[in-house]
């Protein structure tokens, strides 16, 4: 059939091709379609047919005056978005109105009812099938993602996307194809290219296939951006070594995921390394890197000693806070101050912080012989562990040798002794009646007589509270300042669990500083030489004494509630000293995405918010995706004061004490046997109700 142009004086006959001109096309009043296109996707037709022409007609009926006559514009009965695409290309320089128009001409069927058959008799393509066609094009024809997108009038990161999918397994691709796999689900197994570990990560899925557990699954052996090993090393660097970084380009993915964790574990010993070379510049014997701190290295810890500044330190720093306190007079915080005086009076509190730093400097054999450990915090950041000194340097280290107790000097004697005498003799414990008068006595004796000794010591220490109070205090400081079982007579062993491997990033926490900052204030007054520590607590005063031993109790405190050590009585001694101590773990907690809300359900972030905030606000977020409620979730629960169940104190028992305040002289009656609740094995199954992740 020709193809004509038509012109307002030509008769209308159906069935035929015509051009018309742009500007005489019109939108029929009789379309099926009320709700016009969007913006979008008028965009996306007018980039196809700049790059490949009109794929296909439009099909249009004449426009007749009242009396039949032809107006010389006809109506678009088909096609309506392409005819809005062709006067965006106008609009945009692209063609002029008077462009001629392909169209079909239309005059024996109902208009209406074939806007309507447009829009409706037809089967759309499958997603698979177009995510497929998509890779083919970058595959075969080479066109990246910009040039592919400007064809199709999308942009270049929904191509990306629609060529990931396309990258998917063909044999999840086809279970997609046949409804086995949601859009999201599909999406999350996109994450990566393998197809090895797509595969295998949909075989081993059960009844839960929600997108982020599959997300999890598929990543769960890369290292996320936000990782302080990645944050450390950095992705430039990271990349440039010849790592790869994985990218979701459906979700958020706050930098992407490290793929090779032994290259990213290399690459950030490397650079601790370098840190420690600097570190070790100060004089120390060694330096050691790693990435997570050493808590079993076995050696004994020293700490800065305190020592006298000079004259003329001690004038200068007068001199400074003088200068200081006039300059600060009058403003409040350095944000009234002008710039300049807000600069000089920053310089001049960075000398007294440099200055004050001298009254407290390690032991120069301490450097000598000790090193230092360089560890990688939780936030990417290196720490630095100084004044360890390893077993067999501690008597280079120590410029104090330890005092020979007499316990020691009789048992090395008697040693000695056994060692001279005849072993059976000894071991019947006869005495040699011609001996020397000076000679020790024999090995046996002396056990049976320390026994006796000891039998006298427990009696006499029961019947003295305040001296058994400095026994224990001494026993207690001997092995958590000096790592000295052998210092104390008493056989109370403190354990110490590291907490780190338990909760990521804990060591690095402001509560955590306050930990070791009492530490080490305690520390830097302890005396060098464990000997003299029993003098040293004999010396204190009450309160002090009770300070020291307040500290070292709360070190070995024990609280963990670990799944393969279930110990419910224990856990229920700490939940009494909890409530004693009317503990408020919210003032130093709060919930994040990390620290909670990512690593649990959704139903247990809905639960969260319902509980602290309002049932409203869980209803809000009820229907979003995990990662945008745990995001909004934390947004909402900041400030709230809300706590898991494992972090709550409990409400006192019937007819508890009231806690006993700091500074409180009374005492806390216990509570017999037959008091106590019967919560044990169910108590103890409950602490361990663990989320699904």
């Amino acid at each position: 059939m020709n193809a004509v142009t038509e012109t307002a004086a030509a008769e209308p006959v159906s069935g035929i091709e015509i051009f018309v001109p742009l500007a005489k096309l019109k939108k029929s009043p009789r379309n099926a379609r009320k709700v016009p296109h969007g913006e979008a996707a008028i965009a996306a037709l007018a980039a196809s047919i700049q790059h490949k022409g009109m794929i296909q007609n439009l099909v249009v009926e004449p426009e007749v005056k009242a009396d039949g006559t032809p107006t010389g514009c006809y109506f678009v009965t088909a096609g309506e978005g392409r005819r809005q695409a062709q006067l965006l290309r106008a609009k945009r320089k692209q063609i002029r109105k008077s462009e001629a128009i392909r169209c079909w001409l239309d005059t024996q069927n109902d208009p209406a009812e074939v806007s309507l058959d447009e829009n409706v008799t037809r089967t759309p393509m499958h997603p698979a099938d177009q995510f497929e066609r998509f890779a083919e094009l970058s595959r075969d024809k080479g066109w990246g993602a910009e040039e592919i997108g400007a064809r199709f009038g999308v942009s270049a990161h929904v191509v990306k996307q629609r060529l990931r999918l396309g990258a998917v397994s063909p044999k999840l691709l086809q279970v997609y194809r046949e409804d086995g796999l949601t859009l999201d689900q599909l999406m999350a197994f996109a994450i990566t290219e393998d197809h090895a570990r797509q595969e295998q990560v949909f075989e081993n899925l059960h009844h839960n296939r929600e997108p982020w557990i599959i997300r999890r699954d598929m990543i769960a052996s890369n290292v996320p951006a936000t990782d302080r090993r990645a944050v450390f090393v950095g992705a430039d660097a990271y990349i440039e070594a010849g790592g790869n970084i994985i990218r979701d380009l459906f979700s958020e993915d706050r930098g992407g995921f490290f793929e090779d964790v032994g290259l990213l574990d290399m690459l950030a010993i490397e650079k601790l390394r370098e840190v420690a070379a600097e570190v070790q510049a100060e004089g120390w014997k060694w330096t050691e890197a790693h990435i997570d701190y050493p808590h079993a290295h076995g050696m004994r810890r020293f700490y800065p000693q305190t020592v006298a500044l000079s004259d003329e330190d001690e004038a200068r720093l007068d001199a400074l806070s003088t200068a200081h306190d006039e300059l600060a007079e009058g403003y409040s915080s350095y944000d009234e101050m002008p710039e300049d005086v807000a600069a000089k009076l920053e310089a001049i509190s960075d000398e007294i912080d440099a200055i004050s730093e001298k009254r407290h400097a390690y032991d120069a054999n301490v450097i000598a012989h000790g090193g230092v450990f360089v560890v990688l915090t939780h936030d990417g950041v290196p720490r630095l562990e100084r004044g360890f000194v390893r077993p067999e340097d501690e008597a280079l280290a120590d410029p104090q040798p330890e005092e020979e107790g007499e316990g020691e000097a009789i048992g090395r004697e008697a040693v000695e002794d056994e060692q001279a005498e005849d072993g059976d003799e000894d071991v019947q414990g006869i005495e040699e009646e011609d001996g020397e008068p000076g000679k020790p006595i024999s090995d046996s004796l002396t056990r049976d007589l320390s026994a006796h000794r000891t039998l006298a010591l427990r009696v006499a220490l029961g019947e003295r509270p305040g001296m058994a109070l400095i026994a224990l205090t001494h026993t207690l400081t001997a092995q958590l300042f000096y790592s000295y079982a052998e210092a104390g007579c008493l056989e109370v062993r403190p354990t110490v669990t590291p907490l780190g491997s338990h909760a990521d990033g804990i060591e690095d926490t402001p509560l955590a500083a306050r930990a070791s900052e009492q530490h080490e204030a305690w520390a830097e007054r302890m005396p060098r030489n464990v000997a003299d520590l029993w003098s040293f607590v004999v010396g204190m005063d009450d309160d002090e004494r009770l300070a020291l031993l307040a500290h070292c109790a709360s070190r070995t405190v024990n609280a963990l509630r670990l799944p393969w050590d279930r110990k419910p009585p224990s856990l229920q001694t700490a939940d009494r000293l909890a409530r004693a101590l009317a503990l408020d773990v919210a003032k130093d907690w709060t919930p994040t995405v990390d620290s909670y809300l990512g690593r649990v359900t959704k139903a247990h972030i809905v639960e969260a918010v319902a509980e602290g905030v309002s049932e409203d606000a869980a209803r809000r977020i009820a229907d979003m995706k995990k990662p945008d409620m745990a995001q909004a979730a934390e947004q909402l629960l900041a400030g709230a004061g809300w706590l898991p169940a494992v972090l709550r104190t409990p409400e006192p028992e019937v007819d508890q004490p009231a806690p006993v305040e700091a500074g409180d002289s009374g005492t806390v009656e216990q509570p017999f046997a037959a008091e106590a609740p019967d919560t044990g094995a169910e108590d103890g199954e409950a602490f361990y109700a663990v989320a699904a992740e």
